[in-house]
């Protein structure tokens, strides 16, 4: 009985390990595709009609979501804990009206920023076809990590970190 344990912990142990390093792969493969340029987000509108304009001394994450994204329900809540220690904007693609994304943000308990990019302009720009996606910027607004599907709260963190030196 042990034995057979113990073949089921390493071929899950082998199984994690398989996905860990194809997903990241796959990441790494999709974020060649994004605009590599530098940030140049203007004062934009938020969904709750605050103007919103980057702090040019501290790094940037930009998050460009969707409502409808399994995976960014299950990555809102690290965007979330991230928004609460560093400066975050997300931009909401093909989500609706500014309306619904409130009340999807008001349902699921999210506070971040959201800029509603209903013509896919901003995320035409930065050249997001997966989502989510995340771009963090240093305090010079140059494009330090790209991700693209999920990413854990401490990976976050630590990619914030490292661009905050």
């Amino acid at each position: 009985m042990l034995q057979k344990i113990k073949h089921y912990f390493k071929e899950l142990l082998f199984f994690t390990l398989f996905i860990t390093i194809f997903a990241n792969g796959l990441s790494l493969y999709k974020a060649q595709e994004l605009n590599r340029s530098d940030l140049n987000l203007k004062p934009t509108k938020l969904i709750d009609n605050t103007l919103y304009t980057p702090n040019r001394d501290k790094p940037l994450m930009v998050h460009v979501w969707a409502t409808w994204c399994p995976v960014c329900k299950v990555e809102a809540d690290n965007i979330d804990r991230i928004s609460k220690y560093y400066e975050v904007i997300t931009i909401a693609t093909n989500s609706g009206t500014d309306y619904e994304i409130h009340k999807y943000l008001q349902d699921n308990d999210l506070k971040y920023r959201v800029i509603n990019d209903t013509e896919n302009i901003l995320s035409d720009n930065l050249n997001v076809h997966v989502l989510p996606t995340t771009l963090i910027y240093d305090k010079n607004q140059k494009l330090v990590f790209s991700e693209v599907g999920y990413t854990s709260s401490f990976g976050l963190f630590i990619r914030m970190l490292w661009v905050s030196f």
